[in-house]
Order: structure tokens, then sequence, then C-alpha cells
């Protein structure tokens, strides 16, 4: 295969990928939104932990089919894993109960300026000058449409580092793991989802006592809740197993750069289902200005010396790579109080 050839499989890969992280997340934030908000289920750790056992029922069917072969991962990488990505689920949760949705969505921008410098810490990762002015602008666009009251208490504030830390950890273990150990997104999935699973279910019904003051068991599930419930599951596996091809083909900075197209989606599709009060002028100008930035940044990294790793190479422990194949999902309101995919 020519080399042109490649890096057009590559780039329609690329391609393919995010258009299915885009579709999935946003696509569970509208689900979650209206199951939390019309139906009242504002258990978003339990969901979540439904959503990690869905995860792992999934993955250990296809194992049995032979669709996913046996891997290795160390326990002691798996716990750290579990760990980064429960305290990112649970203080991205806590952070928005306790702080202004303007101050969370302000915490929020702060993960790509932490992964970039965990990118430069850790993998002595270089970037250019138009590099980081594209980031800058995205974080600029966001902050205009997405920012608005902004008021921090002290609990508040560091329920945001703790979230915000973890998740940027937890995005760059992603790409850690799979580069390490040469593994592909389901393997991952298989090695981790199952302990989420078990630690959120067995810790969100207390955690979402604790923040809503109501009780899961006590819930009137209904057909309809019901339904939306198992539809917020199925969408879900998509949006867990997108993000991890996505960071493994990519990095964390990038996800997060590009992600935030899906919190302008989410914004525009909001404002198409649930009401156009908060379509104005200015959110308009914020969602033009993130997109030319995430566009600028998509060109600026891609060029050599946008972004490049230097005298790095990581240790690989040598299985065999199945990742042909392609987590709190992002809310701008506190009626979605939910993460499943950060």
């Amino acid at each position: 295969m020519s080399s042109a050839s490649k890096g057009d499989r590559k780039a329609s890969l690329d391609a393919a990928s995010w258009l299915f992280n885009v579709v999935t997340s946003v696509a569970i934030i509208l689900v979650n939104k209206a199951l939390m908000a019309t139906y009242g289920f504002s258990f978003a750790t339990t969901l979540t932990g439904m959503h990690f056992a869905t995860t792992t029922l999934l993955t250990v069917i296809l194992k049995s089919l032979g669709y996913i072969q046996t891997s290795h991962l160390p326990k002691s990488d798996i716990i750290k894993f579990v760990l980064f990505a429960n305290c990112s689920i649970v203080g991205m949760n806590v952070s928005l109960m306790w702080n202004s949705v303007g101050f969370y969505q302000i915490a929020k921008l702060t993960m790509i300026p932490v992964s970039c410098l965990l990118e430069v810490v850790l993998d002595n990762v270089r970037y250019s000058r138009d590099t980081k002015l594209s980031i800058i602008l995205v974080l600029a666009g966001v902050a205009v449409c997405t920012v608005t009251d902004v008021s921090v208490n002290a609990k508040g504030f560091i329920a945001a580092v703790i979230a915000v830390c973890s998740t940027a950890l937890q995005q760059y273990y992603v790409h850690y793991l799979q580069r390490k150990y040469s593994i592909g997104s389901f393997n991952l999935l298989g090695h981790t989802a199952p302990a989420q699973a078990a630690s959120l279910l067995l810790v969100g019904p207390f955690m979402d006592y604790w923040l809503t003051n109501k009780r899961v068991d006590a819930y009137d599930y209904g057909l309809t809740s019901v339904l939306f419930i198992i539809l917020s599951c199925t969408i879900a596996v998509g949006t867990n197993l997108s993000q991890f091809i996505c960071i493994g083909r990519f990095t964390a900075v990038s996800f997060q750069v590009l992600g935030h197209m899906k919190t302008i989606l989410v914004l525009f599709m909001g404002f198409i289902f649930f009401g156009k009060e908060g379509l104005n002028l200015h959110v308009v100008l914020g969602m033009t200005i993130a997109i030319a930035g995430m566009v600028w940044y998509g060109n600026a990294s891609s060029k050599p010396g946008g972004k490049e790793r230097r005298s790095f190479s990581i240790p690989t422990t040598k299985t065999q790579d199945y990742a042909a194949l392609p987590v709190s999902s992002e809310s701008v309101e506190k009626e979605s109080l939910l993460v499943s995919d950060q």
C-alpha cells in the first residue's frame, strides 16, 4: 500500500473516530438531560456505574465470541487507572454541585493546560507557537459561550482541583497504557470497566444520596424512565469506547481541544430541543471563535514541529494490538449532572 493510500486511510479512520465520539457524547448528554430534568432521575454516579456495567457485559460477550483476545494489564495499573477515573467522575459531580455553572466551566477549561503540562513533563512534548495560540483561541471561544456566573467557595475549589487533576491523569493514562502494553481500546475497557462498574455501583447510591438527599432505590421507576436508562447505558458503551479510541489514536490534549466541539454541539442541540432562551449574539460569537480555534489547532498540530515528542521512548510490553475497533458525559447545565466519559 502506498504512503498516500495509508495516509488517506489514517485520515478516514481519524475522522470516523472523532465523529463516533462526538455523536455518542452529544447523544448521551441529551438523553441524560431528558432523564434527569424531565423524569427526575438525578443519580449521576449510580447511572455511571450502570454505564460501565453495560460496557463490561458487552466486553464479556465479545470476548466469549472471540472478538477480543486475552491480554495482560498489571493489577497495579488497573487500580491506578480506576482510582483516577472514579475520582474524576465523583469530583466533577461534586464540583458541579458545590460551584456555580460558570466556575465549573472554567474548571473544565483548565483541563487543557493541565493535560499539556502532563505531556510536557512526562512525555517531553513540545508545542509550536501556532499550536499554543490555537489552544488559547479554543479556550477563549468556549469561555465566551459557556461561562456566565462565576462564584466559588473553598470546598468547591478543592473539589474542582481534584476533578481536573484526576481527569487529566485518567485521560493521559488511557494513551499511556495503550502505548506501553500495545493493547486496543476494547481490551483496555475489558480490564478497567468491571472494576469501575463494581466500585461506582457500590459507592454511587451513597454519593448520590449525599449530593441530592434522594435514594436511588426509592425512585419511582416508570416504563419511560427505565427505557431512557437503558438507552443511556447503551449509548454509554459507544461513548466509553470512542473515548479510548480517540485518546489512543491521538493524545489527551487533542481529545480535550477538539472535544470542546461536543460542548458547542450540546449548546446548539439544547437550543433546538430545550428552548432558545440562552441563544444570543455573544453565545454565537463564542461558538464561532471556538470552532475557528479547533480548525486552527487541527492544522497547526498536524504540521511538522507543531506537536512533537523529543528524545522520549516509552517501554512497551509486547502484546498483540486489537485496536481495530473503537466516559461522564460533559454537560453545561446542572440538571444534566453526569460525568461518564471525561
